[in-house]
């Protein structure tokens, strides 16, 4: 079994997909209804919340989960990456932080609220 993607259902598609082709420095491919990004390792898609109730049939807030995820992405040096976003008026949730586990972590909001974690090892995760 291979874990390809992430797909985020939302009204707003086309701010969504430029906020992540500027944040994860990727390229969309798709329309106002659907996109997918490739990155290292797996892809993102991006699709219309109305769009898959009609496909698929139904009523996705039904089952909505309880929020208690968050997108996470190794890059090479989360302090430059916290410089590049906050320059683009990124909203933030938490700042660079050094974690015990090993991980240099910082937290911050896509345009629909979810919360997305770009994170640098500083030592090997155990």
């Amino acid at each position: 079994m291979k874990f390809v993607d992430v797909a985020i259902l939302t009204d707003q598609v086309v701010a969504m997909t430029r906020f992540y082709e500027t944040v994860l420095q990727a390229t969309a491919v798709g329309d106002e209804i659907h996109v997918e990004m490739k990155t290292e390792g797996t892809g993102l898609a991006i699709y219309s919340r109305r769009a898959a109730e009609t496909d698929m049939g139904f009523d996705f807030s039904t089952y909505w989960g309880s929020g208690n995820f968050t997108l996470g992405f190794n890059v090479e040096d989360v302090d430059a990456e916290y410089g590049r976003l906050k320059a683009l008026g990124v909203e933030f949730v938490a700042t660079p932080t050094t974690y015990p586990w090993g991980a240099r972590s910082m937290h911050f909001r896509d345009p629909d609220g979810n919360i997305v974690c770009f994170r640098s090892r500083i030592e090997p995760f155990v």
